[in-house]
């Protein structure tokens, strides 16, 4: 491991970089603020508001790789618009949240099943409820401070040859290499406020991905970088170096190798 890049006015929030996985590892030791992440009770069912767009854009992705219908788990389910949008496509969908209040919003709203536990906690009640055909992690794998047992507890919860679809931060996106490299030569310097925390235990990139994927018994189906905004998002699909990344992955019998395409920074295809 070498300390890759900081955060903090003084520097003391230190990632790591793995030569191996290419993870990107933050040392927890230094504190970690997680509540700035917390969701927003805006309605699950209203197509015109911006909040909702993302999660409209996850789930039309997902329809475009995953055609046929079963059960879905969307963990950090949020506000629901996921739920939703699945629901009313004709999935058997239900929900996990850190926030009780967030849970029963949802459960108010939409009449869906939406557990209250830390994902990484036993949790008898997700392991009574059997196994999903997909499972979903938007912007949650990147505050898991371990990979290896996540990407086990939802192996477990994956019927064979089911779907985990990923969306994380992408740490190798054009505009943040550009950051490490004027911050590191100091032609610039950032400023944090004096109350700074990090939120991220861990950072992606498509090798992290596909080295995990590969080490979890799962395949690598597609990666692809994406913008909220249409133009830059029909770019970021094709050229991936966007900040937001997202993955879809395919639980097989057996880890499959670490293999690489001929261009790694390109998606990969079935």
């Amino acid at each position: 491991m070498h300390l890759y890049y900081t955060l903090g006015s003084d520097g003391r929030y230190r990632y790591y970089k793995c030569p191996n996985c290419s993870l990107v590892n933050y040392d927890l030791a230094t504190g970690l603020d997680q509540t700035q992440y917390e969701a927003t009770h805006v309605d699950p069912r209203d197509d015109s508001l911006r909040f909702n767009r993302d999660r409209d854009q996850s789930f039309h992705a997902l329809q475009r790789d995953v055609s046929q219908y079963g059960r879905l788990l969307d963990i950090g389910s949020g506000n629901g618009r996921l739920l939703y949008l699945a629901q009313q496509a004709g999935w058997d969908v239900m929900g996990l949240e850190l926030s009780p209040s967030m849970a029963k919003f949802v459960h108010d709203e939409l009449g869906v099943e939406v557990l209250v536990a830390n994902f990484l906690d036993p949790t008898p009640e997700l392991e009574r409820a059997g196994t999903f055909d997909v499972v979903v992690l938007r912007h949650v794998l990147e505050h898991l401070p371990d990979p290896l047992l996540a990407m086990e507890k939802i192996g477990a919860l994956l019927n064979p040859g089911g779907y985990l679809m990923l969306e994380m931060p992408n740490i190798e996106a054009m505009t943040k290499r550009w950051s490490r490299f004027i911050v590191g030569t100091g032609l610039y310097k950032r400023k944090f406020r004096p109350d700074f925390l990090a939120g991220h235990c861990n950072e992606y990139s498509l090798p992290s991905i596909r080295f995990l994927a590969a080490k979890t018994g799962f395949e690598l189906i597609r990666w692809e970088t994406y913008s909220m905004k249409p133009l830059p998002n029909w770019f970021y699909n094709r050229v991936p170096i966007g900040n937001k990344a997202r993955a879809l992955l395919q639980q097989v019998d057996l880890p499959v190798p670490n293999h690489a395409t001929s261009n790694p920074d390109s998606q990969v295809t079935r």
